[in-house]
């Protein structure tokens, strides 16, 4: 793999990655220097302005860019994601990012259509870039803290719009749905996991039943920070849709899933039928495993 650079202040800013892989890990560093930035349309499919320096000798002609990339894994160093620097990447599913993420620009993910998950390589009650980021998708997304202990978030999709009064000439912003509400729940930049959770409530109201499933499976398969209150409502939610719930982890081959579901005390008969119709033998082997029995201990009474 090989990268387009220009120098930016006291690192490098990437304004192109070129490569053979759909999900390229951009370079820590580069001629000796941090990568701090991720320059304007980066990974769009156009043509880069200049002022770049190429890389010397390459075999790596082909641009990681637009339809191609699939997910990308950035530094701890990068600190700027400047505008549309993901725009109309339409198969972009998955960013990994570190800690250090501060200033995001305009349009970043436009047409992303694709994108669910953000990674995050930090604890899950650090400070991070992830408001900016969530900021930056309306719609359904996940995110993933992958350092230990880890913890798993579902933000649903919103929508907003401007109602014009038109004898008055002005506009009036709405918003529909929990998942803006949600994106809010950060304290000085990290999570705020009991604010996250006290939206579940208000969620069961508007949102589906596959979102809501989604939203308590995630809290419960990583519960950091999960209060009795939450955890309680979160398995309730579960049991009384047991039909979505089981949908959901077969449709994703989610085998931590179908152990906690199946753990709630949920009828699995049905749904070890579902993972064979779908071709999904582990899952129904899950299901229809019997408990280990402990092996019995005698002493001289048995005797």
């Amino acid at each position: 793999m090989a990268v387009v650079w220009q120098p930016c202040g006291d690192g490098v800013r990437i304004l192109r990655v070129l490569g053979d892989s759909p999900c390229p890990v951009v370079p820590a560093f580069v001629d000796g220097r941090p990568v701090t930035e991720v320059g304007p349309y980066c990974f769009a499919a156009r043509p880069v302005e200049g002022g770049a320096l190429w890389p010397a000798d390459s075999g790596d002609t082909h641009e990681v860019t637009g339809d191609f990339l699939e997910e990308v894994v950035l530094p701890d160093s990068v600190r700027v994601l400047h505008s549309a620097a993901f725009y109309n990447c339409h198969r972009l599913r998955r960013v990994e990012a570190g800690p250090s993420l501060e200033s995001l620009g305009s349009d970043l993910f436009t047409n992303c259509r694709a994108l669910h998950t953000f990674a995050l390589r930090a604890a899950p009650d650090a400070g991070t870039g992830l408001k900016k980021l969530l900021g930056a998708v309306s719609s359904d997304v996940s995110a993933e803290f992958l350092g230990a202990p880890g913890a798993q978030l579902f933000y649903p999709e919103y929508f907003e719009w401007l109602d014009e009064n038109t004898p008055a000439h002005i506009f009036n912003h709405s918003i529909e749905g929990e998942g803006y509400r949600m994106r809010q729940c950060f304290a000085g930049g990290a999570v705020d996991y009991t604010a996250y959770d006290a939206t579940f409530a208000q969620a069961c109201v508007g949102e589906s039943e596959e979102k809501l499933c989604r939203m308590a499976i995630s809290r419960l398969l990583s519960p950091f920070a999960l209060g009795d209150t939450a955890r309680t409502d979160y398995e309730f939610y579960l049991t009384a849709h047991p039909e979505a719930a089981f949908k959901l982890a077969i449709a994703e081959r989610n085998e931590a899933a179908l152990r906690l579901l199946a753990g709630l005390g949920l009828a699995v008969r049905d749904a070890a039928a579902q993972c064979a119709k779908a071709g999904w033998s582990a899952g129904a082997t899950i299901l229809l495993a019997r408990p280990k029995r402990a092996a019995k201990q005698y002493d001289f009474d048995d005797l």
